[in-house]
């Protein structure tokens, strides 16, 4: 279970970050001066990121999972120390309850959800070049052979 929160969380974060960049970019430059405007959405983007930009992302993650999120054993899956109402660290609780139950089990169907949608985004992104992309544009697909 607390694999699956965490997972659900990282693909909800993700789904979001997929489409965010359609609608809104930073403005100004990144580190190495590239414009984020420059930087294309999806799977483009990975060429794009400067070699130090991967070394921040990764160091950043790791720092919140080894030092923040620490995995307890004698608390329930997903419920860190720091962290409050559905793993925000904000501190604050929720009241034990139906309430709750229904908030923590909507978090796991919507983290399921969220881990389908981001793998699902990633391949029409990989096959089309975008991840709201035209299946038309998809020429290399085994079902053109019928057409």
């Amino acid at each position: 279970r607390e694999t699956e929160l965490k997972n659900g969380r990282v693909a909800m974060l993700a789904a979001m970050g997929y489409i965010t960049p359609e609608f809104f970019k930073f403005p100004g430059n990144c580190a190495s001066g590239v414009p984020f405007a420059d930087i294309p959405n999806g799977l483009a983007a990975l060429s794009k990121v400067p070699g130090a930009g991967w070394c921040q992302i990764i160091l950043f993650i790791g720092l919140v999972e080894k030092g923040l999120y620490v995995y307890d054993p004698s608390r329930a899956p997903g419920d860190f120390e720091i962290a409050g109402v559905l793993g925000a660290p904000n501190g604050s609780k929720m009241v034990e309850g139906p309430d709750k139950t229904k908030k923590l089990n909507s978090e796991l169907a919507n983290g399921r959800l969220a881990m389908m949608a981001i793998i699902g985004m990633t391949v029409q992104d990989g096959l089309t070049g975008s991840a709201w992309g035209d299946w038309a544009l998809y020429t290399d697909s085994p079902l053109r052979a019928f057409e």
